[in-house]
């Protein structure tokens, strides 16, 4: 039993064999990935990361570029020998074997499902805000989450000034009709918005690649103006300090902006609607990379030198920076190419999960119904309704604040193992297979003089660093992390010396580890508490229902 939770499959549906419609090309593959990296992170999540790290934010996005750029090397690598939708969830099929296979798909949907879910409530707020500003007023009671009203009227006479989001909350749960006791609250556009992206997505990949293709385009023309403009309005004194919260508090950032990151799983689960996904995938996710990169870093250098930092904790961080400053016509522009923006992430993530699903199903580890294709629109029909529904159903009884902890773990997750999984595979051969193939760079010694390196700059920049971690300090999740990183480190500094193994998907492993280091505890909590739903699924269901089980008989 031990040994078949181990086991790795090895024979993917070829190009010919997909049902679905390939209509994608490397435009259309790196706008995908723009459409979810941008999206949501720019236009709402960036603040927050801002708040918590200052100016220094941007050591935060180049950070996660680094490390997303040695998790793309290594996404590259596997898409080049397995062309075929399902991710992260497929490498590790291939390299793991089922059980981490089963874990990281689980993640995914995590991920995709409840990240979509934070969207479609930061889409409401920019809709409910953009008809406010046309004098068009929706009741409080149909755009505010019900657990956000319930909280805040618990919480009311312990606030001295409510902000304009609290002051929507409160009149919502005033005015709301009851069912009995019940106040009907709920966040209307978010539904509203699920429900057409559903529809959109069913119907076809070359319908959703036409109108993904026209958002990226509006809401990059837009992000370029707002850091056009808003360089002429920052204050250099917000720089002063430009690091005030030092790598604890770039870091706290971390989970408010990598689930941005899961655009480059997004782009890898389309691999059978791309026309030639050997060459266009691995390329479409490094172009998508290097826009968004230079993108985050102008925008947070702008945002934090336009307003002090401290006040950009908010849900709509572009608008309030031109509100601060007084720049109204390009607010309202913003704040409409938002909408547009976050469509697109919607739109992208929606599309991501049922082809995981779809994945899934064909292996056995879900219902058969899942990897069912529409016979007129080449779409998985099924997987796509349940994930309307799966989005849909918590926006009754959940809130951003639970949401938005709750998601970039299982990305920082998926890559590690997907950087892992590479350092698993055989070294394929000059000229061996097609398409985008990972160089070899013996990290036998080089990784454990990294290592070393790394302690030095500790040692000499953060004197109190290992005096902390060491010893104790005040923040426990903070030095019990750090203790797990080093001793992660050392293994994999040992298992490297032994059998040499490749310095670029080890390198994508410790960043990523590193960036694990950033998560709170309630990270962690939820996302044992999801591990351990889908282990107990996996053990009753996906274990025995196997396609594997029938290739053993």
């Amino acid at each position: 039993m031990f040994k078949a939770l181990f086991r790795r499959k090895t024979d993917f549906p070829t190009a010919s064999e997909s049902q679905m419609s390939r209509v994608l090309g490397l435009r259309d593959l790196t706008f995908f990935g723009i459409a979810a990296i941008i999206g949501g992170g720019i236009f709402s999540s960036v603040g927050r990361a801002c708040s918590e790290g200052g100016p220094g934010v941007i050591w935060l996005f180049l950070i996660c570029a680094i490390a997303c750029g040695f998790a793309a090397l290594c996404y590259a690598e596997f898409a080049a020998r397995i062309p075929v939708s399902g991710s992260a969830y497929t490498y590790a099929y291939a390299s793991f074997g089922e059980l981490f296979a089963w874990i990281i798909g689980w993640a995914l949907i995590m991920e995709y499902s409840i990240g979509n879910i934070y969207i479609a409530f930061s889409w409401s707020g920019y809709v409910t805000h953009m008809l406010d500003a046309f004098h068009i007023h929706l009741p409080r009671w149909l755009t505010v989450d019900y657990r956000t009203a319930s909280r805040l009227f618990s919480e009311f006479s312990q606030i001295s000034i409510l902000n304009p989001d609290q002051r929507d909350a409160l009149e919502a749960w005033n005015t709301a009709p009851k069912i009995g006791d019940l106040r009907l609250i709920f966040d209307a556009p978010a539904v509203l918005i699920n429900i057409l992206i559903t529809i959109l997505v069913y119907r076809g990949i070359k319908e959703s690649k036409q109108v993904s293709n026209v958002m990226v385009l509006l809401k990059l023309i837009i992000i370029i103006a707002v850091i056009l403009v808003g360089t002429f309005y920052i204050d250099i004194e917000n720089y002063t300090p430009f690091n005030p919260s030092g790598m604890k508090g770039i870091m706290a950032g971390v989970s408010a902006v990598f689930f941005t990151y899961i655009g480059f799983d997004a782009v890898s689960t389309l691999a059978e609607e791309s026309k030639n996904p050997e060459r266009d995938l691995p390329k479409g996710m490094f172009y998508s990379l290097l826009i968004c990169t230079v993108l985050y870093i102008l925008i947070s250098l702008v945002l934090t030198g336009m307003v002090p930092f401290g006040l950009l904790n908010v849900d709509d961080p572009l608008a309030f920076a031109l509100q601060y400053k007084g720049v109204h016509w390009l607010e309202y522009i913003v704040g409409a190419s938002a909408i547009i923006a976050m469509t697109g992430v919607l739109l992208v993530f929606q599309m991501g999960q049922p082809r995981i699903w779809m994945s899934m199903s064909r292996d056995g580890l879900l219902p058969q119904k899942f990897a069912s294709i529409h016979p007129r629109f080449k779409t998985p029909g099924f997987s796509t309704i349940m994930t309307g529904f799966v989005v849909g159903l918590p926006i009754f009884f959940t809130d951003e604040a639970f949401v938005l902890d709750f998601t970039s773990i299982g990305t920082i997750f998926a890559f590690v193992l997907v950087c892992g999984g590479v350092l698993l595979l055989p070294q394929r051969k000059i000229g061996e297979g097609k398409g985008f193939r990972l160089w070899y760079i013996n990290g036998k010694w080089l990784f454990l003089l990294i290592c070393i390196l790394a302690v030095l700059l500790c040692v000499y920049f953060i004197p109190e660093y290992f005096k902390e971690i060491l010893n104790g300090g005040e923040d426990v999740m903070y030095v019990i992390s750090h203790r797990i990183l080093w001793i992660c480190l050392i293994t994999l500094s040992a298992f490297t010396f032994k059998n040499n193994w490749n310095l670029i998907p080890l390198l994508g492993v410790a960043i990523c580890l590193y960036l694990l280091t950033g998560m709170t505890l309630d990270n962690w909590k939820w996302f044992g508490i999801w591990f351990l739903i889908g282990f107990l699924i996996y053990m009753f269901y996906g274990r025995r229902k196997s396609k594997l089980n029938e290739a053993k008989g």
